[in-house]
């Protein structure tokens, strides 16, 4: 590994900027991590944990690195699979979100998680008839879920759907 030498003015920049970043007289705020896909399959790898927090932030390349790499080390790894298809959505590369949607199903099957996120992917691409259907689909699996329900509102409605994380 190579050491790059920090000229004096590197240094002191260094300094500043570290110093700069330390509260006095409190305890340092440590952050949440970001909202999980609720899908009720636990994972423990560090790759989908970046990908996850890259996508709560908007980093949506970032994460759409992170979940590939988490895939490829686990292809077995849902939630993975799910957070691939949603930054997949985000970059507007709906070709390849279908793909990972079609690869947590083959795993998973259709669980109210996947396919209400299929549905919205359908909305962000505009096509509102299938979106319905697949937030249909959702509703009859979980009937009175919140966010299936606001999915629908903001279908029916006309809403502009926003680039976000469905769930």
């Amino acid at each position: 590994m190579r050491v790059k030498r920090v000229g004096s003015y590197g240094s002191v920049f260094l300094t500043l900027a570290l110093s700069a970043c330390q509260t006095l007289g409190s305890d340092p705020v440590t952050a949440a991590d970001p909202p999980a896909f609720s899908t009720g399959i636990l994972t423990s790898n560090e790759a989908n944990r970046l990908g996850r927090a890259d996508l709560a932030a908007g980093n949506y390349g970032n994460a759409e690195r992170h979940f590939r790499t988490a895939v490829e080390e686990n292809a077995t790894d849902v939630p993975s699979w799910l957070g691939l298809a949603a930054a997949y959505d985000n970059l507007s590369r709906f070709d390849l979100a279908d793909r990972a949607y079609s690869r947590a199903i083959a795993l998973n099957g259709e669980t109210f998680e996947i396919i209400n996120n299929y549905g919205y992917s359908y909305l962000l691409r505009g096509d509102r008839g299938r979106a319905e259907q697949y937030f249909a689909r959702a509703l009859a699996l979980e009937p009175n879920n919140p966010v299936a329900r606001n999915n629908l509102r903001i279908l029916r409605s006309g809403e502009r759907p926003t680039r976000d994380v469905p769930i």
